[in-house]
């Protein structure tokens, strides 16, 4: 007999430079011409060779179990053709899994980015569409020597919804 599996719904938030901090940088359009500052994405590469990529993901829905971090380099993702997107967050640390009530979703633009700080933990990108092409800014060897990844259905019973902030989620939990 399966254990029943518990649904934690995670309401989306509009992402901004302050409230997304503590994850990494939400970068913006500036003029060309502005010096060098902290808005810049401040990135970490130089523990292997950065790769520069775009990949094509395909609608998944709203729902998420597994949830990753990368501890050597700081990765940056971006849509392609404008498409707003969502991406869920915890912020770093020394733990095996990040606390549940630190996950947050964000709605990101399609006319910016995100720079993910080592170590934080991150599931998506999940969007409405049918297709989204990303730009992606990691390590050549990301997804093979710095690829940690907690599943919560194992460890918890539990998987998360992404509900739109529109919706008045019924619960916080729910049986699936």
């Amino acid at each position: 007999m399966n254990p029943t599996i518990l649904v934690k719904q995670l309401l989306l938030e509009e992402i901004s430079a302050e409230c997304f901090q503590p994850f990494g940088q939400l970068i913006t359009p500036t003029a060309d011409d502005k010096p060098y500052d902290a808005t810049d994405a401040q990135l970490m590469l130089h523990n292997g060779t950065p790769r520069f990529y775009i990949m094509r993901l395909y609608q998944r829905g709203r729902k998420f179990h597994k949830i990753t971090r990368h501890r050597q380099c700081t990765q940056c993702l971006g849509s392609l053709e404008g498409k707003d997107w969502w991406m869920a967050v915890a912020p770093a640390c020394e733990r095996e899994q990040p606390a549940i009530d630190e996950i947050k979703v964000f709605r990101i633009p399609g006319n910016c980015f995100i720079k993910l700080e080592l170590g934080t933990w991150h599931a998506g990108p999940y969007f409405e569409h049918d297709f989204a092409d990303f730009y992606n800014l990691e390590l050549s060897d990301t997804n093979e020597v710095d690829h940690f990844t907690h599943d919560f259905r194992e460890s918890h019973n539990l998987e998360f919804e992404i509900v739109d902030r529109s919706l008045k989620p019924y619960s916080i939990f729910r049986k699936k």
